[in-house]
């Protein structure tokens, strides 16, 4: 579904990626890891043609310099870190803007839109919150709620940069296993940065380790979340430990 070539960003004389490559394929569920300043969110903000690069990236088959906006956005919905927020729209108004690609430009909402939001902001326990201000919203809410905007859009490929950045264990998990369970449903193909390592491995199907602007390690959680691998790739001992039930469970060592 989402395939990358030879991808090149250069900020200035900075090079953020340096020919990387990869494929998600469809219906699975790729995490991106690595330290900071390793390249994630400048691969998630090329795939959709927010920063110039070099290379190529095609969803579908189709290269995406040549979609339209509107086009792009039906097959695409990114999550970026830092979403626009306007203080005074109501949760309602907001998770509407997702089907934006779905209205022509001087088109009105359908019933199914209305409908398609509606059902989002109960899985995700905001449909009390549906008159507020986005300002009135704790950091959490506001994620969730960026996240059911994306949804929303109801497009085949979500990339999400580190989508439970701001919220907390039970929350984190809670907010994956609905992406997960759309995925699933729905056919989604994933690509997320995470930061969280045990959170990767336990709901990617693959892992794409970044380092310096390239790719330092691909396979899946077991193969990539490596003690070996991270020490060296993120600069501090770790230990990958294995739970009862088998999922792997990635720590800091303490150097003292």
């Amino acid at each position: 579904m989402i395939t990358f070539e030879d991808l090149t960003v250069r900020y200035g004389e900075d090079v953020a990626l340096s020919r990387v490559g990869g494929r998600v394929g469809v219906g699975e569920w790729v995490g991106l890891i690595g330290p900071n300043g390793a390249g994630k969110t400048t691969l998630l903000r090329s795939i959709v043609q927010l920063v110039p690069s070099e290379g190529r990236t095609l969803v579908d088959g189709t290269p995406t310099h040549r979609m339209p906006r509107r086009a792009l956005a039906r097959m695409i919905a990114y999550v970026p870190q830092k979403p626009e927020l306007p203080a005074e729209m109501t949760v309602a108004d907001y998770i509407l803007l997702g089907r934006s690609p779905h209205i022509g430009y001087l088109g009105f909402e359908k019933a199914k839109d209305h409908v398609v939001c509606a059902n989002l902001l109960e899985r995700l326990d905001l449909t009390h919150m549906a008159g507020r201000h986005l300002a009135t919203l704790s950091g959490g809410e506001l994620q969730r709620l960026v996240l059911g905007r994306a949804l929303a859009q109801e497009a085949p490929v979500l990339l999400l940069d580190e989508p439970t950045s701001a919220l907390d264990l039970g929350r984190r998990v809670d907010a994956l296993e609905i992406v997960d369970a759309l995925r699933r449903e729905q056919g989604l193909t994933v690509l997320s940065a995470m930061h969280d390592l045990t959170l990767a491995g336990q709901f990617s199907d693959r892992l794409i380790l970044l380092a310096q602007g390239k790719v330092a390690a691909t396979g899946t959680a077991a193969q990539v979340l490596d003690e070996a691998i991270l020490t060296q790739h993120f600069g501090h001992q770790v230990q990958v430990v294995r739970s009862p039930d088998g999922e792997l469970i990635v720590a800091p060592r303490r150097t003292t």
